[in-house]
């Protein structure tokens, strides 16, 4: 169904296309798919070769920004800004106590931001991740008084290099800011309460054609564990292979694929090695979504064992965790940031195994538990997909975003689960969801 009222809607990334943020990609093909017109315009050119089929589909056309080699150049953007945008000098002037300290590319690109959404009729612009690509969002949104608007993730909020004032000065800017957990959405209130109203939770969707749901079978032998994401310090497989290495030794026989890169690998490749798991062990590296759907269906679980980092950084709601959730192979995850509100849903039917992050005897007892006769494969997965289908369809969230674009209905917290329950389970408890004496 399209739009009620024309609207061209920007959507200023720093990078696009990224291999890592299948969910941006997934979320501008439900917004196009329900009418609206999109632009896309990215800070930064890609530098990964590799791109998922899905952006084939993807209609929106792209435009770099500049990215000025020499300050100077910074000059031809003005006078381009100042034939283009009314009151331009006047808006700047205004402007230029907020722009002192800040990166001078980043100013430029706000500039010239603000000229393309002039000279090509954008209506609203929004930002994913509340840093680089919110910041010039919001140099365009004040210099042309086009509103913006951003998803605010996890690094951009929970990173211990995140300038807390800048976060809550683009809160306080914005039309609205939209994050993927009500975890997420009570820390940001809590940051700039006199803007709560203005700040919404929308979880991350999916298109659920594309992960059709299989009942689970009986778990084999070896015990098939998957886990999929980059090999950073937050995504915890480092705790993954001292669980594996426990269990091993114990005598069970595990079949374990991580699928992903980063920074991580050669010293995880070490610690395999190191832990005599070179065998049982398998460092995929990067896949695309069809490829992870197909790995998903090979697995007896699939586990997100995400931890806090040293530095702050962790995850918000693993989009890929969901995904499995769908596809009907049993969960295990840790009780970070939003993780626990997809673990059981509102009728409090388990969805899924939380275990607690940063340690390992949790994961053990959870992979034996999960591979046990005891535990109850089918009516989790069942129960996990009913949740996935609820909460996480892309087109009822795209028509969600929608309406906070339009200012149409503003909840704090957009109604996903059934009525008088403001999400999948109604809370975010962070308990042990194993049953006593599953070990």
């Amino acid at each position: 169904m399209k739009p009620s009222s024309p609207s061209r809607i920007a959507y200023v990334l720093k990078i696009y296309p990224r291999f890592s943020e299948t969910f941006i990609v997934t979320e501008i093909l439900a917004r196009e798919a329900s009418g609206e017109e999109l632009e896309i315009f990215s800070l930064r050119a890609p530098v990964d070769p590799r791109f998922h089929p899905e952006l084939a589909r993807v209609q929106a056309p792209v435009t770099y920004v500049t990215k000025p080699a020499k300050l100077s150049e910074g000059w031809v953007m003005m006078a381009e800004a100042s034939s283009v945008i009314p009151d331009f000098g006047q808006r700047f002037a205004a402007l230029l106590p907020s722009l002192v300290g800040m990166d001078p590319v980043d100013v430029h690109q706000g500039i010239e931001l603000a000229t393309l959404f002039s000279s090509r009729g954008i209506t609203h612009a929004h930002a994913h991740f509340g840093s680089v690509a919110a910041r010039t969002a919001r140099i365009a949104s004040a210099l042309t008084g086009i509103p913006f608007s951003f998803t605010a993730h996890a690094k951009d909020i929970f990173h211990d290099e995140v300038d807390q004032p800048t976060l809550i000065g683009l809160i306080e800017q914005a039309h609205h800011v939209v994050t993927v957990s009500d975890f997420n959405l009570a820390f940001l209130s809590g940051l700039a309460p006199d803007r709560a109203p203005s700040i919404h939770r929308v979880y991350n969707g999916l298109e659920l054609a594309r992960f059709a749901y299989s009942t689970p079978s009986a778990p084999r032998e070896p015990f098939r564990v998957v886990a999929v994401g980059r090999l950073v310090e937050k995504k915890g497989f480092s705790l993954l292979l001292d669980a594996a290495a426990e269990l091993t030794g114990g005598g069970m026989g595990l079949d374990i694929r991580i699928a992903g890169g980063g920074q991580l690998q050669e010293e995880l490749e070490q610690k395999i090695h190191h832990l005599g798991l070179s065998d049982c062990v398998t460092l995929l590296g990067p896949r695309t979504q069809q490829e992870v759907v197909e790995l998903l269906r090979w697995a007896d679980v699939f586990v997100a064992p995400c931890i806090v980092g040293e530095d702050g950084n962790m995850d918000g709601l693993p989009t890929v965790l969901l995904e499995a959730m769908a596809t009907g192979v049993p969960c295990i995850a840790s009780d970070v940031t939003g993780i626990p509100e997809v673990m059981t849903d509102a009728a409090g039917r388990r969805t899924g195994l939380l275990v607690r992050s940063g340690g390992t005897a949790d994961l053990v007892r959870a992979l034996r538990f999960s591979a046990s006769d005891s535990f109850d494969r089918e009516g989790t997965a069942s129960a996990a997909r009913a949740l996935i289908e609820r909460c996480f369809d892309a087109e009822v969230q795209s028509n969600r975003l929608r309406q906070l674009t339009a200012g149409h209905g503003r909840p704090r917290v957009v109604p996903s689960g059934p009525a008088g329950t403001s999400g999948p389970a109604g809370t975010a408890e962070r308990r042990d969801d194993l049953p006593v004496g599953a070990s």
